[in-house]
This record gives structure tokens, sequence and C-alpha cells, in this order.
């Protein structure tokens, strides 16, 4: 927000160069990002009034003026500007003066006419980048006056970087606060005196909608005049605080909000019909907002809205319909209190962004809107003339925000900020916040201004107690803290080591948004229509929380691959968010990863290959060997609507499932550019693993045996080997895997030959061979029982 040292100073006495405000302001926590120096002292420039004006005989552009400047005799001065008029007051360059633009005055001919100055422009000041004719001053500007005293140049304009919760410091009086409480210094400002009713004339407010507006302020005026102007010094301030004057009602209206706080709004009186309300929109009722847009309505927008229908965005931007405009001769002012929770996202809806709504998001005080109206009023009078109503006060005492009492310890203060304050100090500095202290045995009772949407908790407190006391007087001490050794659990988290293991893999990890495009959710998602949309999202490609990992990682590798790179292996630990009942099912960590283009980095001694289904196998097990968990798990078959329909399967870990494992559907895959990459996702939360135990190694030998054995070609191999290691007396076991698999001419066409091989070893004994035999025999048999299995010869 920018504001002018000027203007702050009719707030609050302060004594301080533009420097020093600006660090008075940081250390307040109210950040100056820049400071700048409203024009630049001129020298020989002065206030013209111009007495005669006649055409050039010349030139059909040109006037010929006689200018008082305050001296013995009037100057003749060429003029080319249109909007010049005899009695007009313009800045006036004499004779040796130089203008920012580096251009200096001297006496000339213009087309044979004597010139001894110029009349300026703002632009021509330094003071606009452009102009449509000469700046013209306040009719009570004498002659001869130095424009840099009336224009105040080199006022310094200040521009606040001011954080989200710091509303109330979005005006004039909010900063002026800040600066009077930290230099204990008196507040002042105009009079918030009534104005006193000449006409009877009210328009009625209705507020069906007491929670989202439950106050609304406003006044008839009537008879402004046609010819009124705003004057310069308004339009100057409103300039250099980045607002462009419009038009006398307007420019009030934009000049109280940058004051006081408190945004209005001002309605063209006969194009209203009845009262007005403060209501939530009608399905399917549409608005034309004062840029012209077209914006269409939902349930949740509050609006105000006449007999008519919508005459405006509560909080945002009016409507067309209603506008003042330069015929306006009687308007409407309006000024209400909206809930932050009620306009919170609305103007972002419709791709908006003002003043108003910016306040009102944050908090605007809600006992404001009387002041503002009536510090309206006596501005608008006073500019443009006309006769005031009675002003009209429409309050819901149930809808405004509760201010319930914090309180702050002095002990807990005390401990916060690691120095001891005063209690004296600490009821002043809170006293000079506006606040209503109330001393309590350990410590204070405070009930937070209207206007500090921000105080909620104790720490709040401290830090108003903090900011005020000075951040340089609180020493840099270093801490202690006591530090308790974590006790170790009973199970392992393998987090990091399934991390680490994936790099050495040559995986690399990437971090995603968890919000997403919500056509590109339904596509990666297994659960359909469980999408958790946002109610307020940065822009329709971040709609809806993510519930998969892959999305993310399946941009982020089609970027890789669009920038070159032949190689791409990345992992994301995250979370999913999935709606309704459904929630649940997304609580903990997932570990999920994508592997797309050749298996080896480029090299002589292998040949070039894509990665396949087997390679990001590969990759999983080793996860779940790290985890302990490769024991107890399996890979199931199953259809995963992101997932190649034959090239898919679940991850079953303890009977339970945990994952997925697949080739990214082709169709998906020509859409993302990314043919043939594989996708897997784990619930790790699911592998939490005992801690390892030790064991005594056997000093027996091993002894290998092999079985072939021929099985239908739909038989899963991990059912083989879990049947087969059944099938082994407990203890003996110490490997079991599948060596060799063939399909082909000589088993059939429904069979395939799939040989197992066992590593059995006893820790107590040397095993014979009736021992060997008898495990053989045994493991035939079983899996001849469960898949008519038979050896293959």
């Amino acid at each position: 927000m920018k504001f002018c040292n000027s203007w702050l100073r009719e707030y609050v006495a302060h004594g301080l160069d533009p420097e020093a405000l600006s660090h008075r302001l940081t250390m307040l926590g109210l950040e100056v990002d820049a400071l700048e120096r409203e024009g630049v002292p001129l020298e020989r420039v002065v206030v013209g009034r111009v007495l005669a004006r006649r055409p050039h005989p010349n030139a059909d552009r040109l006037s010929l003026c006689r200018v008082d400047v305050g001296a013995a005799e009037p100057l003749g001065i060429v003029c080319g500007a249109p909007n010049v008029r005899e009695g007009g007051l313009y800045p006036t360059a004499l004779e040796g003066a130089r203008l920012p633009g580096g251009l200096t005055i001297k006496a000339t001919r213009l087309r044979g006419e004597p010139s001894a100055g110029m009349l300026c422009s703002a632009t021509e000041l330094g003071l606009d980048i452009e102009a449509e004719g000469l700046l013209e001053l306040d009719a009570d500007a004498i002659p001869g006056t130095d424009v840099g005293a009336v224009l105040e140049l080199g006022d310094a304009v200040l521009d606040l970087n001011i954080t989200p919760n710091r509303a109330d410091c979005f005006s004039i009086l909010g900063v002026a606060r800040e600066v009077a409480a930290a230099g204990q210094l008196a507040l002042s400002g105009p009079a918030p005196a009534g104005v006193a009713a000449t006409v009877p004339d009210t328009l009625d407010v209705l507020l069906p909608a007491p929670a989202a507006c439950p106050r609304f302020a406003g006044r008839i005026i009537r008879g402004l005049r046609e010819d009124a102007l705003t004057p310069l010094w308004m339009r100057e301030r409103l300039r250099r605080c980045g607002v462009r004057p419009i038009s006398p009602v307007v420019d009030v209206t934009n000049y109280v909000m940058l004051e006081l706080g408190q945004p209005m709004h001002a309605y063209d009186l006969a194009s209203l019909e009845g009262p007005l309300a403060a209501r939530l929109a009608h399905a399917g009722e549409g608005l034309e907002l004062l840029d012209g847009r077209q914006v269409q309505l939902q349930e949740d927008v509050l609006v105000i809205a006449d007999a008519a229908g919508p005459v405006g965005l509560a909080g945002i931007m009016g409507g067309s319909r209603t506008a003042v405009a330069a015929a306006s001769r009687d308007i409407f002012l309006e000024a209400a209190f909206f809930a932050p929770a009620a306009l919170a996202g609305r103007a972002r809806r419709f791709g908006l962004h003002t003043d108003a709504s910016l306040r009102f998001e944050r908090g605007v005080d809600p006992a404001l809107a009387p002041q503002a109206i009536e510090r309206a009023t006596r501005l608008i009078m006073d500019i443009a003339g006309g006769q005031a109503g009675p002003l009209v006060d429409r309050l819901e005492a149930q809808g405004m925000p509760a201010r319930p009492p914090v309180r702050l310890r002095r002990a807990r203060m005390q401990r916060v900020l690691g120095i001891e304050v005063a209690d004296d100090e600490v009821a002043d500095i809170l006293r000079r916040l506006h606040m209503q202290v109330v001393p309590i045995p350990d410590g204070w009772e405070l009930t937070p201004p209207g206007a500090r949407f921000d105080i909620g908790c104790e720490e709040d407190l401290i830090e108003e107690v903090a900011r005020l006391h000075g951040y340089e007087r609180i020493p840099a001490l270093p801490g202690t803290v006591t530090v308790t050794p974590a006790r170790a659990g009973e199970t392992l988290d393998p987090v990091g080591e399934l991390g680490r293991a994936l790099v050495t893999r040559g995986y690399q990890e990437a971090i995603t948004y968890s919000f997403i495009e919500a056509g590109l959710a339904r596509r990666f998602a297994a659960d359909a229509g469980q999408e958790l949309v946002l109610s307020n999202p940065i822009s329709a490609e971040l709609a809806v929380m993510r519930q998969s990992l892959w999305p993310g990682l399946a941009l982020a590798a089609g970027e890789n691959l669009r920038r070159q790179q032949p190689r791409v292996r990345l992992f994301e630990l995250g979370s999913h968010y999935l709606a309704g009942d459904a929630r649940d099912r997304a609580a903990g960590r997932h570990l999920a990863g994508i592997a797309v283009g050749s298996r080896w980095p480029e090299q002589w001694g292998e040949p070039s290959r894509r990665v396949d289904f087997f390679d990001v196998k590969a990759d999983v097990e080793m996860l779940l060997a790290t985890a302990g968990q490769l024991a107890t798990s399996r890979f199931v078959a199953e259809r995963h609507p992101a997932l190649h329909p034959g090239r898919s399967a679940r991850i079953v870990v303890a009977e339970r499932p945990l994952g997925w494992l697949g080739e990214m559907h082709p169709v998906l895959a020509a859409e993302l550019g990314l043919q043939g990459a594989m996708l897997f996702e784990l619930a790790i939360d699911g592998l939490q693993r005992s801690r390892p135990s030790h064991g005594r190694l056997s000093v027996f030998p091993v002894v290998r045996r092999d079985v072939a054995m021929l099985v239908a070609c739909d038989v899963p191999a991990d059912q083989l080997l879990a049947v087969a290691r059944g099938a082994v007396p407990p203890g003996i076991l110490r490997d079991s895997f599948i060596f060799d698999l063939y399909m082909g001419p000589q088993v059939g066409d429904t069979q395939k030959s799939v040989a197992i091989g066992l590593i059995l070893q006893d820790s107590s004994r040397t095993l014979t061979d009736e021992d060997v035999h008898g495990v053989l025999q045994d493991v035939r048999a079983a899996l001849s029982r469960e898949f008519q299995a038979r050896i293959r010869e």
C-alpha cells in the first residue's frame, strides 16, 4: 500500500524524516518496500492566472494568454494546451526555469508572437507520465506562489508490504495508529463530526444474510453540482497512492477508503429500484460489472441487490446499471461490513482483485461504516454541494464478530521473549494499541479493538509487546534447551532407508504439487468420484487435491524428456487426499516412482533396451526387502485405470493391499508423451518392520536341489513358490527361487515349465540324502496337488 508522508502527518505529528519513518515502520512489522520522492523542487515555477486568452493569429491550435504571475505586469505566453481558459490557474515556468526533463525556459517568439514563459502540464513537471492538458490548480491558489509549496513537491511516498494479518494498516489511519503508539504520540486527524440532514429522504436497507453482512450504513445526497471538479489536493493524494482520479463522487469514496480503511460505493439514486438488500445470489442470476464484464453468479456469492436484481458484487465491485456518471445529481452512499469468510476467494473466482476485496477479505473494522459515511458526506458536499438525508445504519448484532478477551500471562511472556518487561510498560503498550486492559493476578486480560482481527491468542499479544518495546532492545542471547534422547521403539521406520535405496538404483527424489488439474486426477485415480475439490483454487489447473502421486511424477518426467533427458527415474514421498468416506484410506505416507527411457545409461557393454515391467518390479522387491517384508509380499494381477490392462499388478504385503505396479496405460502414455513409462506406488506406513534379530550361523553344509515342473500357463510363479516353501519342513529352507522358465512347442501351448531352486541347511546336523529326497518328494506332491503339476521329463 502506498501513502504519502504529508497525509500521514495530518493524523500524527511524528517529526521524523522519511528515512527514519521508514525504519520505524519496518521495525514495527510494516516493511517498507520503496521510498520515493514525489517530484523535485522547482525554481522559478509559480502559480499563474490566465487573465485573457485569444487565438494566435498565425496558428489555429495556439493561444495568446496574458498571465498574472504576481509581478507588476502580466506576462504574455503562447500556449497550445486545449484546456487553457480565462480565469484558470496553472503552473507557470518563468524565464530561466529548468524543468525535470532538462528543458530550460527562455523568452522566445512562437509563430511571430512573443512568449515569456510556459504554462505547464503534470508531465512537464515530472509528476505523471501522460497528461491531456495543463495541470489546473485549485481556485484558492495565489498567483506568484511557488508551485512546489502548492503541490507539496518533494513529499515522500512510502510503499508498504503489509502482511495479510495486518488488515488494519491498509489505511492512513491504521498506519498513523502504529506510528502514534510507537512514538507515544497523540492521534489527530479530521474531526468525525456528523452532517445534519437537510432532506428527509432515505432508502430502505435489508439484511437477509446477517452472517455475511451484519451492518450496512448509507445516505442519500441530492442536488450535486454538474460543474464540480475534484480539487487538486485530493487528486494528487490519490495519484500518489496509486489511484487514478475519475470524478468527485468516485474520488471521495476512494479517498475515504485510503484514509480510514473502509471501502465505499456510490450508486446513482435514479437507477435504483426499491430498497437495497445485502443477500446471497439466486441461481441463474447475472451481473454486468463496472468494467463491462458479464459474470454469472453462484448461490454462495454475496450481492447488493434492488428490486430488479443484483447491482453489485458485495465488497468487490459495483454493477454498471447503477454506476454514478457525470450526469448523476442524486446519489446513495454505501459503507458496509462484510464478514471475511463470506468474501474469501470470491474476487479470484471472477478473475478480480480490487482494493475493496483486498480489505474485506482480511477484515475491516465493523464499527467504521457510519464514520466513513459522515466523512464522505462532508467531503462530497464541500466539493459538489448537495443536500444530505438522514444516515441509515442497519445493524444485526447477532452477526457482528465477537471479540472475546484474550489472556496474557506475565510468566509466559517472559519465557517467550527471554526478557522481563515491566508491568507498567506492558499495560501502557497495550493501551496505546487501543486495547481494553484489565489486570489479573498472573497478568492481564485484554479485549482488542474492532480493527485488529489478528489478535486471537496469547502469542499475538506477546508479539505486540515485543513490537512496541522494540525488537532492537531485546538482547541476542544464546538459547538453552534440555534435550532428552528419544527412546527407540520396537519397530523401525523404513522411510529414510527406502529413499536411499532408490537413489542407489538411479532414482532421484522429486517434490510435486499436492493439487492438480481435475481431468488429470481422474485419469490416474483408482477411486473414481473421490476427488477432493478445492473451494478456492489458485487456477483451474490446480483445482483438486491429488489422489495419487503419479500425476505429479508423470508431469515432471515429461518435462525432463522434453529437455532431452533420455533416461528418467523419479520417486516421491507424500500423501493422498480423498473426499468423503474414502478420506481415511488416504491417511499416511506413500512412496511412488516412475521410470521411463532406457534400462541402463548408454554404454558399450550392454545393448540398449527400454525399461520394462520386470525391471521396476525388481526395484519394488528391493524396497520390500529393505523393509523386511519381501517374504510376506506377493504381486497379484489386477487392473488399474491408469495402467496397461495386461501389465499391472496389485502389491500385497501380509495379505494387505499396499500398492500398485505396472506400465502406464497406452492411451494415457500417448497423451502425456510417456510411452513405455513404468509406475509403482506403496503405502509405506504398512511397511514398518520389527527390529532385526540375530541368529547363529550353521556350520553344516548347504544342499541345493532343483525341481522342474510343468504347470498351466496361467499359474502365477509366486503361488508356486509359496506352495513349495510350505511343503519344506520348518527350519531347513534357507532360500527358494525360480531360475528357469520355458514356454514353447516342447511343452505345448497351454503349459509352461518352471524350475525352482531350493537351498536347504539344518542348524543342528548334516542333511542326509534320505532327508533331501524326502523334501523333494513333499514339494512335488504339494505342487501336483495344488496345480496338477507334473515332473518335466
